[in-house]
């Protein structure tokens, strides 16, 4: 995201350029997107998943080694190569909807576009053997479009390019075939050691922050319901640009103080496990002394229930 960034506002370059390029298992969201309510964030973090936000609008996306990104940038630029390419590699693809390439009324890539100063850029994927479970799973949450679609559904909507393409058994040659059909002859563009710590840089102190990734989010509810050991907990929490705004535990469950009291300990704390836990830990330093409860741990709220197994619930898949 760095990259495509930096390329998009401060690459030196009158021409139109390209790049094809992958990454490890991750789930990409649209610059307006909210976190918390399109994301299975405790799948992704249970299957070390990682999370990024990108700055382009559009949906949420999982990419994986097994799929192939596309950036184009300049000053007038489309997918409309990328489609010719893969028309030109014997796949008939085209370009239908908002943002998305098909190929026999399946979806096997998706884009998103923006403006910079004087150049656009549009980016996407090439599904080429993607997991399509795990893409289905990482994108199912409760009242999304993918939940309300189902596995089943999902599966029969999408597709990967490998099915319509036996003459590039690996994305290797793939790659390589649209890097040649895409760069039609032009040189390498340079890209130096003091051009890559600027990146770099660019994705320590803005694509890579908490502020950036989840603090973007706007207003979100989320629900969750779990068995523990002192009975059946539901929780609502409601967050705003990725802080607890409130949170309310209803539900059979025994205890000895009321619920609420350390549901008002969270109030205010960020919407992260880490953040959570030690909200969660009994700190009587700096707490009201005539409120003792505050100060109570978790199985004074919840009967024989740790703090981690309360923190499942709140993340649990």
């Amino acid at each position: 995201m760095s990259f495509d960034e930096y390329c998009l506002e401060q690459y030196p370059s009158d021409d139109s350029f390209f790049y094809l390029w992958r990454n490890r298992p991750s789930v990409i969201i649209g610059l307006n997107q909210n976190a918390y309510s399109e994301v299975n964030l405790g799948y992704l973090e249970a299957n070390d998943i990682r999370l990024a936000r990108r700055a382009t609008g559009g949906g949420a996306v999982y990419h994986d080694l097994q799929n192939l990104n596309y950036t184009i940038i300049g000053r007038d630029v489309s997918p409309d190569p990328v489609v010719a390419a893969l028309q030109k590699l014997g796949v008939p693809a085209e370009l239908t909807g908002r943002n998305d390439i098909f190929v026999y009324g399946r979806k096997v890539s998706g884009y998103a576009r923006r403006l910079g100063r004087d150049r656009q850029i549009i980016h996407g994927t090439l599904m080429y053997d993607v997991d399509l479970d795990t893409l289905a799973r990482v994108l199912d949450v409760p009242g999304s479009k993918m939940a309300a679609k189902g596995v089943t559904s999902v599966r029969s909507r999408v597709a990967n390019l490998k099915d319509y393409l036996p003459q590039y058994p690996t994305l290797d040659a793939l790659q390589a075939a649209l890097q040649e059909i895409l760069a039609a002859g032009d040189g390498e563009l340079p890209f130096g050691m003091d051009r890559r710590a600027a990146v770099q840089r660019l994705s320590d102190e803005k694509f890579s922050t908490w502020d950036w990734i989840y603090g973007q989010s706007r207003q979100a509810d989320i629900v969750r319901c779990a068995r523990l050991a002192c009975g059946t907990v539901e929780v609502r929490l409601c967050l705003d640009r990725g802080i607890l705004t409130s949170v309310n535990f209803c539900g059979d469950f025994l205890g000895d103080l009321p619920a609420a009291g350390l549901a008002g300990r969270l109030v205010g704390v960020r919407f992260e496990r880490s953040a959570l836990r030690e909200a969660l830990v009994p700190n009587p330093s700096g707490l009201d002394p005539e409120s003792p409860s505050a100060a109570a741990p978790v199985s004074a709220y919840f009967s024989g229930v740790s703090p981690e197994a309360l923190l499942d619930l709140f993340f649990r898949c």
